[in-house]
Parts: C-alpha cells; structure tokens; sequence
C-alpha cells in the first residue's frame, strides 16, 4: 500500500506520517530528509541535486524521482509508503504514477489533511526544536514546561530562521497556487481522502486510520 500525504505547512503531515509508520508497517519518506541525506553522504545523485540547489534552481522531477523510487524498493519499504513532501504538483504527481507503473507499482490513497489559516500560522510561526535531542515544541500548543528548555533532555529550544509570520504567509500562498490543482488530480482520480488536521495528535491520527479502513492494522502483504 501506498500513500501520498500532502496538506499546507503547518498542517501536521510529518508528525502524522511518523505516527501511521508506528501503526502499520509502511514506511515514512520524507522528501527534503531524503533529500539532505543524499547531499550529506555525496551519492551521485546528492552531487548532482546540489548542482542545482547551490544556483537556487528546483531539482528536476527525474532526479527527485529516481531519488525517491530508490528508497521505496529498498527491503524496509516492502509493506508500502508514506510519501511526506512530493509530489508537490500536478505534474510531479503525474511523473511519479508514470514511474510506479514502470515498476507494477501505484498510489493507491491520497490523505489531504487541513486545518484552518489561523491554526497552520500558529502551528508554523510557534515551532520550537530542541538542539539535543531534537524533540519538537510548539508554543501554542505544545509548549515545554521550563521556556526555551526541553522537557526530555534539558537541551535549549531553537526557532528556524523562516518560521516568521511573514514567511509562514508566503509558504502558505504558494501552497495554494501549486497544490490546489494536486488535490483536484487526486479527486478526480477517486483517491482523495480529505482528513481534519484539528485536534491532538492522537486523534488526528484515529482519523487517517479510520479514513484509510486499516484500524491501525494493515494487511501486510509484500510486493511481488
């Protein structure tokens, strides 16, 4: 099994992907994790997304991709996905399913998870990481107990440069002028699953379960 997660910033995706990854045994990708990962160990690949990163240009899809099918035909990932970051477009989406069917392979859901403008800004603009043991805060709604200091480890709480409201507006624009038609693709496709991102962690999650029909248990049968 499949499955594409897209929704705007501060939506919750990379939170909610980590947790389906506990309930099920598909595996989380993360595009920009990959991504890094592949420029930190300079693979080929890295080398030459970094030719492209480097003069402030997009990654091609094909790298991207090649990227991304590499790590899903990796032994872990034979149960299925969860695909947190890409596609990020109706063409990308587009290239991707071309690429799958290359490999007898398809998306099988799609989870549009969203929440109010006012709730993605929070979400965004209050995001604290500890340096340590990077356990993510929110001030908001989940603020630590000591400010600027983590419950766990003690470590200090950091705020990314871009997590400002001016930033987080811009993100959320361009969210709406490049995903839009993505959400419309999917519909039309049947595979769109839209899910309320309000609410804790914990029920957000009982929804993409019960969206998805896997009551936190899925048929695990390995690819062919």
């Amino acid at each position: 099994m499949n499955v594409v997660l897209v929704g705007p910033p501060g939506a919750g995706k990379g939170t909610q992907a980590a947790a389906l990854e506990e309930k099920t045994k598909l595996k989380h990708i993360a595009s920009g994790e990959l991504f890094r990962q592949h420029m930190r160990d300079e693979t080929e690949l890295g080398k030459l997304a970094r030719t492209y990163v480097d003069r402030g240009e997009l990654v091609p899809d094909d790298i991207v991709i090649t990227m991304i099918l590499e790590r899903i035909f990796q032994p872990d990932c034979e149960h299925g996905v969860i695909l947190d970051g890409f596609p990020r477009t109706k063409e990308q989406a587009a290239a991707l399913e071309r690429a799958l069917e290359e490999h007898q392979q398809k998306i099988d859901a799609v989870i549009f998870l969203n929440a109010p403008r006012d709730v993605l800004l929070k979400r965004i603009v209050g995001r604290q990481t500890c340096r340590n043991c990077q356990t993510p805060y929110n001030i908001y709604y989940s603020p630590p107990r000591e400010e600027g200091v983590c419950d766990l480890c003690g470590g200090d709480l950091y705020t990314r440069s871009d997590d400002n409201m001016e930033t987080a507006r811009h993100r959320l624009e361009v969210y709406l002028q490049q995903t839009a038609p993505l959400i419309e693709h999917y519909r039309a496709l049947g595979l769109l699953h839209e899910v309320d991102g309000l609410g804790d962690i914990h029920e957000v999650t009982a929804r993409l379960v019960r969206e998805l029909g896997i009551n936190g248990e899925l048929p695990h049968q390995p690819r062919t």
